[in-house]
């Protein structure tokens, strides 16, 4: 079993390598599309699964990385929805689900990386879903990551 779960991982942006052995990239969707600029988009998990329902036992993974779709209005079709995925209209109890589940399949002592945009979603309110408090995190500019440790 590898190591780490990134339980929606997009197109893999933010890795240096997109292929890391000890990772699992899992996402609901798969696309292969070519954005507005030209550049090719791949979203291409290697598991499909909705990050709420896992296939995976309780405790099973080192670390969990959780950077869900933050988007609650991004276009039909649009580029932005292409790429990050939009949240539906319930978007808290659907992120909490996620977290929960995330917390659920990480091993105790085990850390959940969190990224969360803020552009049109506060991440103070996202916290308020998930009535945990990270243990450290930036606290600055509209892009955030936070680690919180089981």
């Amino acid at each position: 079993m590898k190591r780490i779960l990134d339980a929606c991982c997009g197109s893999r942006m933010f890795y240096f390598d997109r292929q890391h052995p000890d990772v699992i990239y899992a996402d609901n969707r798969e696309v292969e599309t070519t954005l507005c600029d030209g550049r090719t988009l791949l979203v291409k998990p290697d598991v499909r699964m909705d990050f709420r329902d896992m296939p995976y036992p309780d405790n099973s993974f080192k670390v969990v990385v959780f950077d869900p779709p933050h988007l609650i209005n991004a276009g039909t079709g649009s580029w932005l929805s292409q790429k990050y995925g939009v949240l539906p209209k319930d978007w808290a109890i659907y992120i909490k689900q996620g977290f929960d589940e995330c917390m659920r399949v990480l091993e105790p002592d085990g850390l959940l990386v969190f990224k969360w945009n803020e552009d049109q979603i506060k991440l103070s309110s996202v916290l308020k879903a998930f009535d945990r408090k990270p243990l450290l995190g930036d606290q600055r500019g509209k892009t955030r990551w936070l680690i919180f440790i089981k």
